[in-house]
């Protein structure tokens, strides 16, 4: 969604493009805590289910649920901050002036990202992944037609710009939370993982949920804060390096989001391999992951540097050769920095996922607390202490990502993680089956169907 917004928008002016990110991640910024906080269901529902308890998942879904509208209100309560935020930016008055009114618009959709996001993750920790394909790609393809109307007058819609890029993404999102919510209440999931019955507060749950996932919301909180303040101080610089910089992370989101989803599928099933008690499957999964995401990102890195004209053709086709030629020969440049850290991101998303699957949260969020402000403050101190320019603030953030890869793959590989669970022990120690001395070469299909039937039992 936000790649469709983002190229419409470099169509419709420069300006519009440059505010778009800043302000679309101070947005993300103010959601991140709940966000991550839901997110983490996914973990729960896991080894819930691999554990066999299916009555819990509904429950645990709930949990997410009742803190999704919680949070809601308190995200629209920041909407007349927004000019004060953007205005602090100092970047230059039209720029902000689009900012505020994208920020104030994406406030809107916060409650049904939220509720999105929590049933994503119950069908994600069921390994139900083609209800969350189906459900995400029709409601990328309404914010692809929306965004079409809405920013350029088509079809009777008014010719709204930024704010159209905005209303479109709220739509999309609400439309999503609704597609969830009528699947997860079909037949297939309402009876077999208790949904109605779980439709009330557990306080006791909650407390876990909020002990394992609030470290999870506050790294993303972090991480996420960071990066948007390091854009603010890009856009220090004027609006060719931050619609650049905007350009070369949007072309990112093609290598990045796939090997998010990898991610999420490390994290979902490291959670179902430890609730059956097999650490070393979970192990297994990870390093079949990293081969996969090392071997996609170096193909990905290779074309960022040798062709990376093929990845701007779509951003080229609605603007002038001249509007395009001002952002692409920098935007060329900063895609060889993303080149250069395409590797080490691709350890960080599979490896941090791996940990936080077992419930290692808190050494992510110490991860965090200390890497994150590295590219925040190195780039403050090169641009208003000695002048520095977009490169310097690329080499930071090179640095930045490349660490946190290193400190995560050193962590998997300190193997802490292979005890830790975030279900309670005595579920684990009634669910799961004993006595089945399974030696670390046999056959994967066979222990899996092994652990199946001991649980079926």
């Amino acid at each position: 969604m936000t790649f469709t917004d983002r190229m419409f928008l470099l169509w419709y002016s420069n300006a519009a493009m440059a505010a778009a990110l800043p302000a679309g991640l101070v947005s993300f910024t103010v959601l991140c805590f709940p966000f991550g906080l839901v997110a983490y269901i996914s973990t729960f529902v896991a080894q819930y289910y691999g554990a066999g308890v299916p009555e819990r998942v509904g429950l645990i879904t709930w949990q997410g649920l009742w803190i999704s509208l919680a949070a809601a209100p308190f995200v629209l309560a920041t909407v007349p901050l927004a000019p004060w935020i953007f205005a602090w930016s100092g970047h230059g008055s039209e720029i902000a002036a689009l900012e505020v009114e994208y920020y104030c618009v994406l406030a809107y959709g916060a409650g049904g990202t939220l509720i999105a996001t929590t049933l994503s993750a119950f069908f994600t920790g069921l390994s139900r992944t083609s209800v969350v394909m189906v459900i995400d790609a029709i409601a990328a393809t309404l914010n692809a037609v929306l965004d079409y109307a809405w920013i350029f007058g088509q079809w009777g819609f008014p010719r709204w710009g930024i704010a159209g890029a905005a209303w479109a993404t709220v739509v999309a999102q609400w439309c999503a939370a609704g597609m969830y919510l009528a699947v997860m209440y079909s037949p297939r999931y309402r009876e077999a993982y208790h949904i109605r019955g779980g439709c009330r507060l557990d306080r006791a749950l909650l407390k876990r949920l909020l002990y394992f996932g609030s470290p999870s919301g506050l790294q993303l909180l972090i991480e996420v804060g960071a990066f948007t303040l390091f854009l603010l101080v890009v856009g220090r610089l004027g609006e060719i390096p931050l619609a650049a910089t905007n350009l070369a992370f949007n072309i990112n989101t093609l290598a990045w989001l796939p090997m998010l989803g990898v991610g999420m599928a490390v994290s979902t099933m490291v959670g179902q391999q430890l609730g059956r008690n097999d650490a070393d499957l979970a192990a297994r999964v990870a390093w079949t992951a990293a081969v996969i995401s090392l071997g996609y990102m170096t193909v990905v890195a290779v074309l960022y540097a040798c062709v990376p004209d093929l990845f701007l053709l779509g951003h080229a086709v609605g603007m002038s050769a001249q509007r395009f030629a001002s952002v692409r020969d920098l935007a060329v440049v900063l895609l060889r920095f993303v080149a250069l850290y395409c590797f080490f991101d691709a350890l960080n998303l599979v490896f941090s996922s791996a940990i936080k699957g077992a419930g290692d949260t808190r050494f992510v969020l110490a991860t965090a607390a200390v890497l994150s402000p590295v590219p925040l403050v190195a780039s403050w101190v090169g641009v208003q202490g000695f002048g520095a320019g977009i490169l310097w603030c690329w080499c930071a953030v090179t640095f930045w990502v490349c660490a946190l890869g290193i400190v995560y793959f050193a962590r998997f590989l300190q193997g802490r993680w292979r005890t830790m669970r975030v279900i309670e022990q005595e579920i684990l120690n009634q669910r799961t089956p004993p006595g089945l001395p399974l030696p670390a070469a046999f056959p994967v299909a066979a222990r899996e169907a092994i652990v199946e039937i001991g649980l079926k039992e």
